[in-house]
C-alpha cells in the first residue's frame, strides 16, 4: 500500500477526551452519531461524537452486575444490549434515558453478539406485517404497575430483529426482539470471537477459537445453514412475536405478585407484631395487664390508624388480584390459545418445533393460576369482613375502657357481626399447635399472607371446602373428575406456588421451538484460518492480516481493522520499532481488490491454514490517496467504526485515551484542536495493559492475556512477505 502526501490532514478530529477507567468494548449507534463505551469499573457510557460530551452513565448494580462483556445496538438504534460475565445476565436498556427495559439470564457468560434485522423482500411478510397481531381488538389495555413498567410497546417493534449471542463451550444462541431465544446452536467448537447473522436469515458466520491440551489455540471460521429460519420466515416471525408477548405478560405477572407482596409485607407485618402481643396477653389473662396494654400500647387513636392501614392493605391487593392478575392471566390464555391454534397447523408450524401436547399444558397451567387468584379474592373479602367487625368491637371496648362516648351507630352489632368476631377470633386467637411457626415461635396466621409467601410447603390455613356443592359433585362424578376441560385448583398450596409451576410449564413450552430450530442448523464451512502460539501474548488474533509498505523504507504492521462498509476496510496501523514514526489511521478500498481478476487466494478448496498459505497470496497494491492520517501524540490500538455515519471512535494501547473523527471530511490544519490534546501524550505514557477485545458495529475480535486485554484485541500482525 502506497501513501501520498497531502496538504491537510484527512478526517477532521472532532473530540478527544481522558477517560478515568480503561475501555473495554465500544460500539457506535447504527442511526445516530453516538457511542457506547463500557469500562472496567462496570459502567456503561453514552458520548456524542460532537466534543465526545457525555449523555448518561449506568453504574454498576448488584441486580445486574458489573463485567460487561459485550455491546451491541439494535438496529433502529433505541435499545442496547450488553453482556454481564459475573452474573450471566443479558440486559436491554433505553438508549433514551438509560433505563433497564428488560434482562434475562444465561448458562454461560457471553463473549460477543450481534444485533441484526430481516431485511428479507416479501410479499407475504409485509402483508404479516401490516395484519398481524390483533389482540388489542379483543383484550383490553393492561393497567400500568405502581412503580414498576412493562415496555412490551419500545421491545417489540414491526420488524423481526434477532439477537444473536455467542460464548465459551459452543455457545450460541438466537433472541427474536432480543427477548425470546428462537435457537439453541449446539455442536459450535471453542469460544465465539465475533459473529454475524445474514440479513435473510440463511447463514450465520462464526469466527472461534478452538484450544487443546497438545496444540497452541486455533482460530477457525465457521459457516452454519440456518435456511430453515429463512423458509419459514412468516411463521417464525409470527411466533417470535406471540412468545414474546408470553414472555412480557409473565413478566407482568411477576411483578404484579411483587407488588402485592410489598403491600402485605409493610402494613399486614406491623399489624401482625401488635396482634400477637395481644394474643399472648388476652391468652393468659383478662384483667389490667390486658387493659394496660389497649390503653397505653396500641390506644384508641393508634388502634384507628391501624384499622385503616389494614383495611386500604386488603383493598390494594384486592385491586390487583382483580386488575392485574386476572387481565394478565388472560391475556396470557388469549395468545397461548393462538399458539395451539398454531401448532395444530402442522403443514406451517410442526418444522419449527410447536408441540400441541405442551401448549395444553400451560394453557391448563395458566388455568390453575387463574382459580388460585379467584380463591385470594374470596379469602381477602372474608378477611376484610372479619378484621372490620373485630377492630370495630375492639374499637367500642376501648372506648368504654376509656370513658368516652360511644357513637350509637358503633354500639349496634347485628348476629352476622358477633359471627364474624368470632371466626376472627377463632381463625387467628387460637393456640393450637397448628399456629406455632417452624421455627418454634408463636406464629399468627395471616390468611392472605400465607399466599403470598414464597414457600413450597402447604397453606397453614387453607380454605374451608366443607359445604361446597361444586367440588362435592366433582368427586362424587368419575367422569368429570379427570375431565381435560377442568383445571386443577390445588386449593393446599400458595399463589406463588402455582405461580412458579405456572412458569415452569410454559418456560417448556416456548423451550422445544428453540431446540428444534437449533437441531436443524448444519455446519456449511469450517475453515482453520491460523495458530496463535500461548508463548506470544501480544501475538495477533484478528482475520485480516496484511503487511503495509508506504515507502520503500518504512513497514507498517496492523493493530486493528473494522469494516467501515462493504467496500472499505479502517485501519490503525503501527510502525515497526526500528522506525522513528507515529501511528496511523487508513481507510483500504477493497472494492477493486476484491473484483481483481487475480484472486486473493489461487488455490480452490482451502485446507491449509492461512498462515500455511502465505506463499499462495499474492500481494496487491492500493492508493490511500488522502484516506489515512498520522495520529499524533497517541499510541492507537483499537477502532470503532459507523460507515453509516461516517465516523470513527481511537483508542490508545492504555485504553483511556480516545479520538473521534468525522471519516468523510478533511481537517484544516489552521483549526483548533478538541480538549485534552495536549495531555494525550502523558496519558498514553501509563503503563500498558494487556491486550483487549474491541467490538464495533462489524464485529469484534478476541484475544488471550489478562481480562482487560480479553475484550479489545491488540498485538502484532503477521506479515505476509
Amino acid at each position: 500500500t502506497k501513501r501520498f502526501p497531502t496538504k491537510m490532514p484527512a478526517f477532521r478530529q472532532v473530540g478527544e477526551k481522558q477517560l478515568p477507567n480503561p475501555v473495554l468494548c465500544m460500539a457506535w449507534s447504527p442511526k445516530r452519531d453516538l457511542i457506547a463505551l463500557a469500562n472496567t469499573a462496570g459502567e456503561l457510557l453514552l458520548h456524542r461524537l460532537a466534543n465526545f460530551q457525555r449523555v448518561w452513565s449506568l453504574p454498576p448494580n448488584e441486580n445486574t452486575g458489573k463485567e460487561i462483556t459485550a455491546l451491541a445496538w439494535r438496529p433502529d438504534g433505541k435499545i442496547l444490549a450488553f453482556s454481564l460475565g459475573d452474573t450471566k445476565l443479558v440486559v436491554l436498556c433505553d438508549a433514551e434515558k438509560a433505563e433497564i427495559l428488560h434482562l434475562f439470564p444465561l448458562e454461560n457468560p457471553v463473549s460477543c453478539m450481534h444485533w441484526m434485522e430481516v431485511l428479507e423482500e416479501s410479499s407475504v411478510l409485509n402483508s404479516f406485517y401490516t395484519s398481524e397481531d390483533e389482540s388489542n381488538l379483543f383484550l383490553p389495555k393492561l393497567p400500568t404497575l405502581p412503580k414498576s413498567k412493562i415496555h412490551l410497546g419500545k421491545l417489540l417493534v414491526l420488524v423481526l430483529n434477532i439477537l444473536v449471542l455467542g460464548g465459551g463451550s459452543g455457545f450460541v444462541e438466537l433472541y427474536a426482539y432480543g427477548m425470546y431465544k428462537i435457537a439453541t446452536l449446539p455442536g459450535v467448537p471453542g469460544t465465539c470471537s465475533s459473529l454475524c447473522l445474514s440479513s435473510d436469515l440463511k447463514s450465520l458466520s462464526i469466527i472461534t477459537e478452538i484450544r487443546s491440551a497438545d496444540n497452541d489455540p486455533e482460530i477457525c471460521y465457521i459457516q452454519l445453514d440456518t435456511g430453515l429460519l429463512s423458509d419459514c420466515l412468516p411463521e417464525v416471525t409470527r411466533m417470535a412475536r406471540k412468545f414474546t408477548h408470553i414472555s412480557t405478560l409473565l413478566q407482568y405477572l411477576r411483578l404484579s405478585l411483587t407488588c402485592m407482596c410489598e403491600a402485605w409485607e409493610d402494613i399486614l407485618m406491623q399489624m401482625d407484631l401488635r396482634l400477637t402481643k395481644f394474643v399472648q396477653v388476652s391468652g393468659h389473662c383478662l384483667g389490667p395487664e390486658l387493659q394496660a396494654l389497649l390503653m397505653n400500647q396500641l390506644t384508641v387513636k393508634g388502634l384507628k390508624k391501624l384499622g385503616q392501614s389494614i383495611e386500604t392493605s386488603y383493598s390494594s391487593i384486592q385491586k390487583l388480584v382483580i386488575s392485574h392478575l386476572q387481565s394478565g392471566s388472560e391475556a396470557l390464555l388469549y395468545h397461548l390459545s393462538e399458539v395451539k391454534g398454531m401448532s395444530l397447523w402442522k403443514q406451517k408450524f410442526q418444522p419449527l418445533g410447536l408441540d400441541s401436547a405442551a401448549i395444553e399444558d400451560a394453557i391448563t397451567a395458566v388455568g390453575s393460576f387463574t382459580l388460585k387468584a379467584n380463591e385470594l379474592l374470596q379469602v381477602i373479602d372474608k378477611s376484610m369482613k372479619n378484621f372490620k367487625a373485630f377492630f370495630r368491637w375492639l374499637y367500642v371496648a376501648m372506648l368504654r375502657m376509656s370513658e368516652e362516648h360511644v357513637p350509637p351507630e358503633l354500639n349496634k352489632m347485628t348476629q352476622k357481626d358477633i359471627a364474624f368476631v368470632a371466626d376472627f377470633l377463632s381463625e387467628h386467637f387460637s393456640e393450637n399447635e397448628e399456629l406455632f411457626d417452624r421455627k418454634g415461635k408463636y406464629f399468627n396466621v395471616e390468611r392472605v399472607g400465607q399466599y403470598l409467601k414464597d414457600e413450597d410447603e402447604d397453606l397453614v390455613s387453607p380454605p374451608n371446602t366443607k359445604g361446597n356443592q361444586w367440588l362435592k359433585f366433582l368427586q362424587e362424578s368419575t367422569h368429570l373428575k379427570e375431565s381435560p376441560l377442568l383445571f386443577p385448583s390445588y386449593s393446599q398450596k400458595s399463589l406463588h406456588f402455582v405461580k412458579r409451576m405456572m412458569e415452569g410449564v410454559i418456560e417448556l413450552c416456548l423451550q422445544k421451538p428453540a431446540e428444534v430450530i437449533g437441531k436443524s442448523v448444519k455446519q456449511a464451512v469450517c475453515l482453520p484460518l491460523y495458530t496463535v502460539p500461548e508463548s506470544d501474548n501480544n501475538c495477533y488474533r484478528t482475520i485480516f492480516l496484511l503487511h503495509v509498505c508506504f515507502s520503500s523504507d518504512c513497514v507498517y504492521s496492523c493493530q486493528d481493522a473494522r469494516f467501515y462498509d462493504d467496500e472499505t476496510l479502517t485501519v490503525v496501523l503501527r510502525a515497526s520499532e526500528e522506525e522513528n514514526r507515529g501511528r496511523v489511521l487508513a481507510q483500504l478500498p477493497l472494492g477493486s481488490t476484491c473484483t481483481s481478476s487475480s484472486p486473493w487466494v489461487t488455490c480452490g478448496i482451502c485446507i491449509l491454514r492461512l498462515d500455511q498459505q502465505s506463499g499462495a497470496i499474492p500481494v496487491k497494491g492500493l492508493v490511500l490517496e488522502n484516506q489515512w492520517r498520522d495520529l499524533e501524540n497517541m499510541k492507537a490500538q483499537f477502532v470503532a467504526v459507523n460507515g453509516i455515519r461516517k465516523v470513527a471512535c481511537v483508542l490508545s494501547s492504555n485504553l483511556r485515551h480516545v479520538r473521534v473523527y468525522e471519516m468523510d471530511v478533511e481537517d484544516e490544519e489552521d483549526e483548533e484542536r478538541p480538549e485534552s490534546q495536549n495531555a494525550s501524550s502523558d496519558q498514553d505514557g501509563l503503563e500498558e495493559t494487556p491486550a483487549i477485545r474491541g467490538e464495533a458495529e462489524g464485529g469484534e475480535t478476541e484475544g488471550g492475556g489478562q481480562r482487560a486485554k480479553e475484550q479489545l484485541e491488540s498485538g502484532e500482525a503477521l506479515e505476509l512477505s
